[in-house]
């Protein structure tokens, strides 16, 4: 029996925290139609067809919560849906990233599911769910998939779209020290941390990375000429103009020698151990291809070392290998290249791979490295002739720990005469555990953004953690990249709550970004008069680096929509839960249960250091108080509030209106902030419309935000004044 095709209605993108998980996820309904009646179970042969293509499903423990655990549910019946939603996590597993969270859930409607999967980006999580849909219905229709052919095209979507695997180690490290980061571009150039706390890298350069330092670099020459002053070893050269140039440096300086372009990188066009004239000559030719000017210099005995220093600090180093092949009677030499060096699985066409595979089109200095030793690319080497194809761009064996104290200060040295912050310094030397004045030894590149993978995958030896040594290097230990963030949300004046906790926030000190349905404000200045509280637009505030304080006001529809601009925050208010009060009926929210799933996220994100601010008098917002990682301050108009009662007997935070007075409490002590008499306090209540609850939320995330209450009291009597961030009288009297 066919059946008819799973149908994908919508797929959305949270990029944000949501109601799923503090990641980002692709959101699809799916259309399982006539399926709704054929759960797994009833599909015969449907089991063995699928695992038979993904054996890797037997990792997925679903909501059973041990290996084999989706497995189990497949054999006894579970919906399409929910089998759509494994396999493309178990796809995306495949094409090299990791995963692992998913759901699958019911709507209100029959037959249509909503499909949530982890998604690092957006292209590759939608790839991955349309591939999903037509290997599960080629599955359940017992219909050919060419499973390899697809997985090429979903790796290829992840190599075009996902951050590279130096870049990628960086953010990993930023978000195991809890550091939140933004990619700026779809390239590598990301964001670590918000706002004035923020660090920006791009691959493995840094802010800190200096353009002069970068150029000197990537001039060979000259960074020889510094190094040299200051008393490191360097091998002799000369830049050249000719061939005719190039072979009388070369007999001048004494053979062997190597003939690279200056101002090159990632060895391209660098051809070593010149021993005679047309190869030098023809060696210039190629380094010519590559850079504005050509450098002949010693030939260094011993092997090709990459050192990595980060800071002050050697972090890791790999040792090189010479690549060769070696003759069968039967091959030709580039036929011996393909079966012998390129079929290493470390090597590959991206810089996924820690090696570059070689093409002798693409390497004409390897070309140049064989026509050396007599063979040619159509040469058939006889039985065990042994050919060296590339003597460079080979290192993968870690020799971390060899290293002579003696040599890491060396190096460290040549990073800091170039002034780069991360440097990958070339190192040629017979003994990497022998100091550099005991052999022929010399730095013979010092570069600006060196590749990391070499160092995470070596082939022997042990990785090393170095994107943690690049995070370590940007943030001390008791740094996150943090500013104080404030998340409001709710029905009742949250748009005049926000402009007052961002004012109070500009009178501490603090230069305030305010993202709210009035506009986009930062530093006091309305930079959007538009409604801010899309994704889009608040993350600008995050991304502003002035700004050190950042308020969001939000709504549950913003939240279903595109998820929270912010991973998590300093203090997150909700003021109520009236479900009527706004339309999710798009998003399927047609019950209590799934509207609370919405409204905590908001306290979902609230730091371990942070504080949920937390209306008393709503039982709904209440509730809420346990899934606060941080402290809670409650606030309510009725002192008596049993909900208060308790909270003050645990000697925690209370604010709550009594006899004319807004108090502040912990436990049984009390301070008497103001009185609503007070005339700039009265006018704040009965001209700019204030409901006493929004009074005392406003005054509760001060206290939240550890504002003196003498600063909180000014900041009221202030607020609506010139120069202040409020929003304009009309606004303020009907703020929703």
């Amino acid at each position: 029996m066919s059946h008819s095709d799973i149908q994908i209605l919508r797929m959305r993108y949270l990029r944000g925290p949501n109601i799923w998980t503090y990641r980002s996820v692709i959101e699809a309904w799916v259309d399982i139609g006539e399926l709704e009646d054929f759960p797994s179970n009833l599909i015969p042969g449907f089991y063995e067809r699928l695992t038979t293509w993904l054996p890797g499903l037997i990792e997925h423990r679903c909501g059973i919560g041990e290996r084999g655990g989706f497995l189990m549910r497949l054999k006894d019946g579970t919906w399409a849906g929910h089998v759509m939603e494994h396999v493309a996590l178990e796809l995306q597993t495949l094409s090299g990233l990791e995963t692992g969270f998913g759901k699958a859930r019911e709507t209100s409607t029959r037959g249509v599911y909503k499909v949530i999967i982890y998604a690092v980006q957006k292209n590759v999580g939608e790839h991955s769910l349309l591939l999903a849909q037509k290997l599960v219905m080629a599955a359940i229709n017992d219909t050919p998939f060419d499973l390899q052919a697809h997985l090429d095209e979903l790796k290829d979507t992840v190599d075009e779209y996902c951050l590279g695997p130096s870049t990628g180690c960086i953010v990993e490290a930023a978000n195991e020290r809890r550091i939140p980061s933004i990619r700026l571009t779809e390239g590598n150039l990301v964001q670590l941390g918000y706002g004035a706390k923020q660090r920006r890298i791009w691959t493995a350069e840094t802010d800190r990375t200096s353009a002069i330092s970068e150029s000197i670099s990537s001039d060979k020459d000259l960074t020889k000429q510094l190094l040299k002053h200051c008393g490191i070893p360097v091998p002799q050269g000369e830049l050249v103009n000719s061939g005719d140039e190039a072979w009388r440096a070369a007999e001048e300086i004494g053979l062997p020698v190597v003939v690279k372009p200056s101002d090159a990188n990632r060895g391209r066009g660098v051809s070593l151990g010149l021993k005679n004239e047309a190869n030098i000559r023809a060696a210039f030719d190629i380094a010519q291809r590559y850079g504005t000017e050509v450098l002949v210099e010693r030939y260094v005995q011993g092997d090709e070392h990459r050192l990595l220093v980060v800071g002050d600090k050697v972090v890791a180093a790999a040792k090189g290998e010479t690549a060769f092949i070696t003759g069968d009677g039967q091959h030709t030499v580039e036929e011996l290249i393909e079966l012998q060096i390129n079929s290493d699985p470390r090597r590959g066409p991206t810089e996924d791979y820690p090696l570059n595979s070689v093409r002798l089109k693409d390497h004409p200095q390897a070309v140049l490295q064989i026509e050396s030793q007599g063979f040619f690319a159509d040469s058939v080497p006889n039985q065990g002739v042994s050919i060296i194809v590339q003597r460079n761009g080979n290192m993968n064996n870690d020799v971390t720990d060899l290293i002579h104290p003696e040599v890491a200060a060396t190096v460290c040295l040549a990073a800091r005469v170039v002034g780069l912050d991360i440097a990958g310094i070339d190192l040629v030397a017979q003994d990497i555990s022998k100091p550099l004045n005991e052999q022929d030894a010399a730095i013979v590149e010092v570069n600006a953004g060196p590749g990391l993978l070499m160092h995470l995958k070596p082939q022997n030896g042990q990785p090393r953690a170095v994107g943690r040594s690049i995070i370590d290097h940007l943030f001390s230990n008791n740094e996150n990249g943090r500013i104080p963030i404030v998340g409001i949300l709710g029905s009742v004046q949250t748009n005049l709550l926000s402009h007052l906790v961002a004012w109070f926030l500009h009178l501490s000190g603090k230069r305030v970004g305010l993202a709210c349905e009035e506009g986009l404000y930062m530093d006091q200045r309305k930079v959007q008069p538009t409604d801010a509280r899309d994704f889009s637009i608040g993350e600008r505030l995050l991304i502003n680096r002035t700004l050190q304080a950042a308020v969001f006001q939000t709504s549950p529809w913003h939240i279903c929509q595109d998820g929270l601009p912010y991973d998590r925050c300093l203090v997150g208010v909700v003021t109520d839960m009236k479900r009527d009060a706004w339309d999710l009926s798009d998003h399927d929210i047609s019950s209590d249960e799934k509207f609370k799933s919405v409204m905590r996220t908001q306290i979902d994100l609230v730091l371990t250091d942070g504080v949920s601010v937390l209306n008393a008098e709503d039982p709904l917002v209440v509730d809420l108080a346990q899934y606060s990682d941080g402290d809670v301050i409650f606030y309510s108009t009725d002192p008596d509030n049993e909900v208060m009662k308790a909270h003050r007997a645990e000697g925690r935070r209370n604010v709550y209106y009594r006899d004319g007075h807004v108090v502040l409490a912990r436990g049984d002590q009390e301070t008497l902030l103001f009185h609503l008499e007070f005339p700039p306090i009265a006018m704040r209540i009965k001209q700019d419309g204030f409901n006493l609850s929004t009074l005392l939320a406003g005054v509760a995330c001060g206290w939240a935000l550890d504002i003196a209450p003498l600063l909180i009291r000014a900041g009221l009597k202030n607020f609506g004044q010139k120069n202040s961030i409020s929003p304009p009288l009309d606004l303020r009297t009907n703020a929703s």
